[in-house]
């Protein structure tokens, strides 16, 4: 398999400046790389016999360019650049999927989307399917099963307090009280291992960003108070009470997901600057309001005093949506296999463990975060169970590591309808995708041609039958459904 390294080698001595004196110069470095040497070793002692407290923090539908530190100048975002410039910028993060659901089911289990069958954003149906459908998509499951094993539920066994605040949207929809098989209640967070839930129901996004919010499983408070403030206050308010014992803190926002509503002054902020990097103003109003309440919730951890013991990960569940945000360079956007539908922000914060201000090319995908913190926090998987992500914790240190194909799921057709039902596999530089409605490839390379706007299929038949071979072995060996001819 390739090895993929950091952009940045791993440095002993400071992580940003090297300041010498001299003829000290010969001296210095070995002295400042031997107490950084031992900083380390002291806080990867004292993380092992106190557990970090886990900080998981994803947004929604927001685009790999949806940040200032990823290159967009549009946004202002200074409390997520200021998290980026204290940890480790993942460049090549990828969602578990193109859409919601799948990688929230992915988070939740370490599972990809494809094994567990949950492969589409809510219940599949006609409303998705275009009339001149030549196949028909596959079954899937829309409602997390009590019986998969949560994350939650293995760090809450560990001793961890466990508390959601945002979307859930793994529940179902409840469309008939008496018939289970559409979900309800009894699938929402708290009853998959987190202590409290608020804001987690079935819904896909909420009826509006503004109390009243008309959200189930989070009352009313103040009218007119903004959906990411108010989930920022309840988050805080629960970390305060829970500091004491190791926490586990799932802060899904709904933002940046429709309905398309900011704050009044925000969006004023932004009037007049459309252009390359943002398209509508109140899109790019919601992107600061979702900056404003994670950098409160930052802030509080310091406030607690726990940062230093705390593992924080930034991320989104799919790439942006096209038509509220700019996804360039990457092609396409939310529902599509292509770079801009699953390629996503990842910035993750360890003190004493990452370095800072530290960008690493080494892909990585959802399910990579599960088994970063299960091994962070030291809880094993039981003798038969196993996860299709691998631990970050040697990446975040500085070290090299062998990475894995990256295998990708979703046979159906999004709520646009403009997207091709397929598979696609990244192997080291070069990216392949099955499309299932004439059962064609296209093949590209990443490094030279991040817009995925040359297909090499021709001119590297044996790189794409190699790759189109391992991913056919991984869709069987997965059991994953695929589309079938329409009757």
């Amino acid at each position: 398999m390739p090895v993929f390294s950091s952009e940045t080698e791993a440095c002993l001595t400071c992580p940003r400046t090297h300041v010498f004196f001299g003829s000290m110069k010969n001296f210095l470095i070995p002295c400042f790389g031997l107490m950084a040497l031992a900083t380390t070793a002291l806080a990867e002692t004292s993380a092992k016999s106190t557990p970090p407290h886990i900080v998981l923090i994803m947004t929604d539908d927001m685009g790999w360019m949806d940040l200032a530190c990823q290159g967009n100048d549009k946004l202002h975002t200074p409390n997520l650049d200021a998290l980026a410039a204290q940890g480790v910028r993942f460049t090549d993060a990828y969602a578990a999927s193109p859409v919601c659901s799948p990688t929230r089911a992915a988070m939740m289990t370490g599972l990809n989307p494809a094994r567990v069958n949950i492969t589409q954003h809510g219940a599949d149906g006609p409303m998705f399917w275009p009339e001149d459908r030549k196949i028909q998509p596959p079954a899937t499951e829309h409602i997390l099963p009590l019986e998969r094993v949560t994350i939650a539920e293995r760090l809450k066994d560990a001793g961890y307090a466990t508390g959601f605040f945002g979307k859930w949207h793994l529940s179902g929809s409840a469309v008939k009280e008496d018939d289970p098989s559409t979900g309800g209640p009894q699938y929402y967070p708290d009853h998959q291992g987190f202590e409290v839930n608020i804001g987690g129901c079935g819904r896909g996004g909420p009826p509006t960003y503004f109390d009243p919010y008309n959200i189930p499983t989070l009352e009313p408070r103040k009218k007119g108070e903004y959906l990411s403030d108010r989930l920022a206050d309840e988050t805080i308010s629960w970390m305060r009470d829970n500091k004491d014992k190791p926490m586990f803190v799932n802060l899904w926002t709904y933002n940046p997901h429709w309905p398309f509503e900011a704050p009044a002054d925000l969006i004023k902020k932004y009037e007049g600057k459309e252009g390359p990097g943002l398209i509508n103003p109140i899109y790019g109003g919601q992107i600061e309001a979702t900056d404003r309440a994670v950098g409160r919730v930052l802030d509080e951890i310091d406030r607690l005093g726990i940062a230093d013991n705390t593992l924080v990960i930034f991320t989104s569940d799919n790439g942006g949506w096209s038509g509220a945000t700019d996804n360039r360079p990457l092609r396409a956007g939310k529902g599509y296999l292509y770079e801009g539908g699953i390629r996503v922000p990842l910035i993750i914060r360890w003190p004493g463990i990452t370095q800072a201000d530290k960008t690493d090319s080494t892909p990585v995908i959802s399910m990579d975060l599960v088994a970063t913190i299960l091994d962070v926090t030291g809880v094993s998987l039981g003798k038969d169970e196993s996860l299709d992500g691998t631990s970050l914790k040697p990446v975040l240190k500085g070290e090299s590591v062998s990475r894995e194909p990256l295998f990708f799921h979703y046979p159906h057709w999004s709520f646009h309808k403009e997207n091709r039902p397929g598979s696609a596999i990244r192997d080291g530089k070069y990216k392949l995708i099955l499309h299932y409605d004439d059962d064609s490839v296209e093949l590209f390379d990443l490094e030279a041609d991040l817009s995925e706007e040359n297909d090499l299929v021709t001119d590297l038949p044996e790189v794409a039958a190699k790759l189109r071979k391992q991913l056919e072995t991984w869709l069987d060996e997965t059991g994953a459904g695929r589309p079938k001819q329409r009757e």
